[in-house]
């Protein structure tokens, strides 16, 4: 897994120790306290053009004054790939594996109003946008597995601050699949999301980050959570299935999608968590 913390970037694997990455000469590096979320892609022809992002490519959001989308190739140098307009914050990116969206990269983009764009990237490094209306979407978005019923292929997006998870289809659609029941808020609600992979077993496991934020309600403690995947299969979870966890105190979340979509509550992290980015699952 990679990881991004304290503005660098680092290697995980489960039972082992943090090891940096992308530190040589033209290696990454941003400012401390903004939150610079991070995808990482595939290599699936982008629909369009004769290239592709490439295997174990990762793509960090830089916020600030002259925010934009860093490039970490596998060499580990970082380069700008594409910049943003300066009156809004950049709040989440998600690689397409699944290809409704062309194995684009999509990145959500909040207004100072509060209304989010969703941007779609080639690797050329052009860029349309999908809608320039959704509602506020903010943290680990995740491309829906075409299991996922008739949300199967579309960008799942949490909104911290009324509860809902948020579907994004490719013609700009934007659907309501499920309201979390969860607290809501900002700092508070559901941020976080993750599908569960084909073949996740019982010695698997979903990890989470859990960030350290002084003098917040949620005050966080710089760890990575995790659930095992034992306990989740007890709890119910399979494969294709949604899980989406809230950013204060990590409750999460299951949401199975087939003709209609249900909600189970199923976990909690410690009471401080103060969770961002994406649930991630690693054997």
């Amino acid at each position: 897994m990679f990881v991004a913390a304290a503005g660098r970037l680092f290697t995980f694997r489960p039972g082992g120790a943090l090891t940096p990455y992308a530190r040589g000469p033209g290696g990454y590096r941003t400012a401390r306290g903004p939150e610079p979320y991070i995808a990482v892609t595939g290599s699936q022809r982008v629909a369009g053009t004769r290239c592709s992002f490439g295997t174990a490519t990762i793509f960090a959001l830089e916020p600030g004054k002259h925010p934009g989308i860093i490039r970490v190739g596998t060499d580990g140098r970082a380069s700008r790939f594409a910049s943003v307009p300066a009156t809004g914050l950049l709040t989440g990116v998600a690689f397409d594996g699944v290809g409704h969206f062309g194995h684009h990269l999509l990145v959500a983009f909040r207004s100072p109003s509060g209304v989010t764009t969703v941007l779609a990237f080639d690797c050329d490094g052009r860029v349309r946008a999908i809608t320039s209306k959704a509602p506020a979407l903010e943290g680990g978005l995740a491309v829906a597995p075409a299991s996922f019923g008739r949300f199967g292929g579309d960008l799942i997006a949490p909104n911290e601050r009324n509860g809902r998870v948020y579907a994004v289809r490719p013609d700009g659609t934007v659907l309501t699949l499920a309201t979390s029941g969860l607290p809501h808020g900002g700092d508070i609600g559901v941020e976080s999301a993750g599908f569960v992979p084909q073949g996740f077993g019982a010695s698997d496991g979903a990890y989470l980050a859990d960030r350290l934020v002084p003098g917040n309600r949620h005050p966080g403690d710089d760890s990575l959570l995790r659930l095992s995947g034992s306990a989740l299969i007890k709890s119910g979870v399979h494969a294709g299935d949604l899980l989406v966890a809230t950013e204060g105190s990590a409750k999460t979340i299951l949401i199975r999608c087939a003709a209609t979509c249900t909600v189970k509550y199923i976990a909690i992290g410690p009471a401080v968590a103060h969770t961002e980015g994406h649930i991630i699952f690693a054997r």
